[in-house]
């Protein structure tokens, strides 16, 4: 109960990033906003979880192309989904990212890894294509523009391609407890110039309050009780547990934000987060009809590696 509730927390403080942007409508860019989020959640995150056994694993073969793979996803998907929340709201721009996650982690793991397509992605794909078709209907919202659908198209395939480039560097035995916080701090750096756009907003007390709840609330905080708890879980678990995230962003943006999506709006997020809720299932495994003479050890699950927005 102890790893369930540290894995639900994580997911309900990350479900916050969104509603809180828009709540505290500091007037912030939201790449000066991303810039700052991973800048100081990364730092925290790295003084307080790399050591330095970690970091020699980061130097591996073949792990630095990864690395850099996962830097440049990191911005992206920081970016894009800050963005695809100022246009959209935080209930149909999280609804579009994490809708189309499970989209791009498959055919990234079926390019990367050579894994099949499974039943479960079949039915997530088919959830998510028509439910981006339905956000972009005529009278679907105000606030369901072409641009915020994109940006959060973008962050969910960010997504996807940092989960198989996490994968692909922890198959080459690198420490993902140290290329994750290295990751956002330095993904920060890369989009840091913009801060010099416009630095008089970023001093002002609501930005200041922002920024301090993202960097170290939903991402130092969320980040060290995700790692807490999903060693102890199964990647089932996880993944069902991880749907607050959502479900937290949708609850907050109906019912704090007065967000009023159109018809065609809401039945598309109902759509996408259906898909999510599908790929999240548990499989179901046949039993064998009897035993093996020559009984082979099965495969021991991985627990779900699923890192912090």
């Amino acid at each position: 109960m102890g790893a369930v509730a540290s894995v639900l927390a994580a997911a309900v403080l990350w479900g916050t990033v969104g509603p809180a942007q828009l709540w505290a409508d500091a007037g912030v860019h939201p790449v000066s906003l991303g810039a700052c989020r991973m800048l100081l959640g990364g730092l925290v995150l790295s003084l307080l979880t790399v050591r330095p056994a970690g970091l020699r694993t980061l130097r591996g073969p073949g792990t630095g192309r990864w690395l850099g793979l996962s830097v440049l996803v990191t911005a992206a998907f920081q970016v894009c989904f800050l963005q695809a929340v100022e246009r959209g709201g935080a209930a149909l721009a999280t609804a579009v990212a994490f809708g189309t996650v499970p989209v791009a982690g498959g055919l990234c793991a079926r390019r990367l890894s050579g894994e099949r397509l499974t039943r479960r992605w079949l039915w997530g794909t088919g959830c998510a294509v028509p439910g981006i078709a339905l956000l972009l209907l005529p009278g679907s919202g105000a606030r369901a523009d072409l641009a915020g659908v994109a940006f959060g198209v973008v962050a969910g395939a960010s997504f996807g391609v940092y989960i198989a480039a996490s994968k692909r560097l922890a198959a080459g035995g690198a420490d993902l407890g140290a290329a994750a916080p290295v990751s956002v701090l330095c993904a920060g750096l890369l989009v840091s110039p913009y801060l010099l756009v416009a630095p008089e907003e970023l001093a002002a007390g609501r930005s200041l309050a922002l920024i301090g709840w993202l960097g170290l609330g939903t991402t130092a905080l969320g980040y060290l009780l995700f790692t807490r708890g999903v060693g102890r879980l199964s990647a089932a678990t996880t993944g069902t547990l991880s749907l607050t995230e959502p479900l937290v962003a949708t609850v907050l943006g109906v019912a704090v934000l007065g967000e009023r999506p159109g018809p065609p709006a809401a039945a598309g997020a109902a759509l996408m987060l259906l898909g999510l809720v599908l790929v999240s299932l548990p499989e179901r495994h046949r039993a064998p009809a009897r035993p093996s003479q020559h009984p082979q050890h099965p495969q021991q699950s991985q627990p779900s590696r699923r890192e912090p927005v």
